[in-house]
């Protein structure tokens, strides 16, 4: 993940009536919005975590997040427009890659794709309180890249749940973006979707970045699209991991506009 210090872009001057709803929204936001998301994600949490311990973990990882996916994206006054649902088949298992514009492009996928995944995760995710232990619980994948062994095992992982329908998100920048733009992807999400022979399907997120960029946690009322991709399907001899990234790169920036930051 690259912490580097990155400046903020340039901010769109503001009418004085578009300042006053502003402050009614922060305020609304800080007041209301963010105590009862707080609620929400701690009872989400335990749903899926005990519910998972007693039950099937495949129904509880995926169906209380996606109700409280859908909530927080309400409650932020949040409107999200899905297109290409009819391209992926519910019976089938895929990799869904994406671009990484924000926070909200977890409540994005999680609310609106209508499709079972377990994500692809950063281990140190595992210390986030409550959430770590009910994604543990839930069978999402926890990446330990930092030796082959560690890679070894998250596939090994990875492909006992990849099956009847379950797939895989994985977001291959790795990290969200400092400035709107789509930055470099990694190779070794490319080498692990290579690795499973499963169809691709890239994912566009679109308004996520306006919703809440990386540097605040102040929101701002948008519309994010998600746009969901043709798959592309491994040949006879699996996939070229290079062609294959440049392909989900290209189907990505596709449906971003012309004359935004990616």
């Amino acid at each position: 993940m690259d912490e580097k210090t990155h400046a903020r872009p340039p901010q769109p001057h503001r009418t004085a009536g578009q300042w006053i709803l502003r402050v009614l929204y922060l305020m609304y936001q800080c007041l209301i919005a963010a105590p009862i998301f707080v609620v929400l994600t701690f009872i989400t949490a335990i749903i899926t975590a005990v519910g998972s311990i007693f039950g099937n973990r495949d129904f509880w990882g995926y169906r209380p997040p996606q109700i409280w996916s859908r909530i927080t994206c309400r409650l932020f006054l949040m409107r999200v427009i899905v297109t290409g649902r009819e391209n992926i088949d519910p019976k089938q298992s895929y990799v869904f890659v994406a671009n990484h514009q924000g926070a909200y492009d977890i409540w994005t996928i999680y609310g609106y794709l209508n499709h079972n995944f377990k994500w692809l995760m950063k281990k140190e995710l595992e210390k986030v309180f409550m959430v770590g232990m009910a994604c543990r619980r839930a069978g999402h994948i926890m990446v330990d890249d930092s030796s082959i062994h560690g890679i070894r095992q998250t596939i090994e992982e990875s492909e006992k749940n990849l099956k009847n329908g379950m797939s895989l998100v994985i977001f291959p920048e790795g990290s969200r973006t400092w400035d709107g733009s789509m930055t470099d992807f990694k190779r070794g999400a490319f080498m692990l979707a290579a690795e499973f022979k499963l169809p691709v399907v890239p994912l566009t997120i679109d308004g996520a970045f306006k919703a809440m960029p990386r540097y605040t946690y102040l929101m701002t009322p948008t519309t994010i699209r998600l746009t969901i991709h043709r798959p592309i399907w491994p040949g006879e001899n699996g996939f070229n991991t290079r062609r294959l990234m440049q392909e989900c790169r290209e189907a990505i920036e596709s449906a971003l506009p012309a004359d935004e930051p990616e």
